[in-house]
């Protein structure tokens, strides 16, 4: 019976489901790849092949971290496992660079290599195959991951893309050093290029988890945006020490809000939680908020002196 209440998707369950798939996409790719790279000699495609594999890792990690970071506060974790989450996308990220570092020494290091094998149009199939799903495995992933605010099912979206990325380079590489006899070098800089996309993907995920992990705090049009929603709560004079730290999805935040000193503690205490509901509701992604009270006549005198 439909009640016309909009329902709400389960982060965890909808993150298993897609990760799932991209598990079951990752496996045939991989295998793919291995046998199309090796029929076809192409170095290029066998690296794009373990890029594959190495998303098959950060696979098995989401589904084992979501377990974690989806559940509920607990006595020994008050705030929440959504550290747990940040960790796994950093792992991620890791893997990413350790793979990429590995591809690109590899290719380097045979580029110069006199026997060097020119490649056979077969491979063409696994990097031509990779493209097309694992773009559309991107779109697909990152959409859920926005939907559901997870910076490590992106991070995995991310990871699909940059696997559809590097097989571009191979997929070229293979076609110009199979029918150009005297270029089959390209073949090994293919996948140099593959290295460099993976590194740069690296990067660019493992850099909000360093902020996050190191307690960064919102920035100062997220702090402005906080002090304007509490001054126009009526009541409120100033605002001060807002202080934030970010944690998973969002930030936790404390302020000092100063009000009138002939308020009684009830009028207060009204006028702290009205800031707390409307930062909740329209501040940037906070989770929770702390608000210390301060009489505004009796601060001031203080801050003059």
């Amino acid at each position: 019976m439909n009640t016309g209440i909009k329902q709400i998707p389960d982060p965890a369950r909808e993150t298993r489901r897609i990760t799932w798939i991209g598990l079951g996409v990752n496996l045939f790719l991989t295998a793919v790849k291995f046998v199309t790279g090796i029929a076809g000699s192409s170095q290029a495609v066998i690296a794009d092949a373990f890029h594959s594999f190495s998303d098959i890792i950060t696979d098995v990690a989401v589904l084992f971290g979501v377990r974690y970071w989806s559940a509920p506060a607990d006595e020994d974790h008050p705030y929440g496992h959504s550290r747990i989450e940040t960790i796994i996308t950093a792992f991620i990220a890791l893997a990413l660079f350790t793979a990429g570092i590995g591809i690109g020494w590899n290719a380097v290091s045979t580029i110069r290599n006199p026997d060097v094998v020119r490649p056979r149009l077969i491979a063409v199939i696994g990097a031509a195959f990779s493209i097309i799903l694992k773009e559309y495995l991107y779109h697909w992933t990152v959409r859920v991951g926005k939907r559901i605010k997870s910076q490590a099912l992106i991070a995995n979206a991310w990871h699909h893309r940059s696997d559809a990325f590097s097989s571009i380079p191979a997929l070229i590489a293979v076609l110009l050093a199979s029918l150009l006899p005297g270029l089959a070098f390209i073949d090994h800089l293919g996948a140099f290029i593959v290295s460099l996309f993976i590194a740069k993907v690296s990067w660019d995920l493992i850099k909000p988890t360093l902020s996050e992990l190191t307690d960064r705090g919102a920035d100062q049009r997220d702090i402005e945006r906080i002090k304007t929603i509490a001054l126009e709560v009526e009541g409120v004079k100033e605002v001060h020490a807002i202080r934030s730290r970010r944690h998973g999805r969002g930030f936790f935040l404390d302020l000092h809000v100063l009000v009138d000193d002939d308020k009684t503690v009830r009028d207060g205490h009204e006028i702290t939680r009205t800031v707390k509901h409307r930062l909740l509701e329209s501040g940037p992604g906070i989770i929770d908020v702390i608000i210390h009270l301060e009489p505004f006549i009796t601060c001031t005198r203080t801050l003059k002196r």
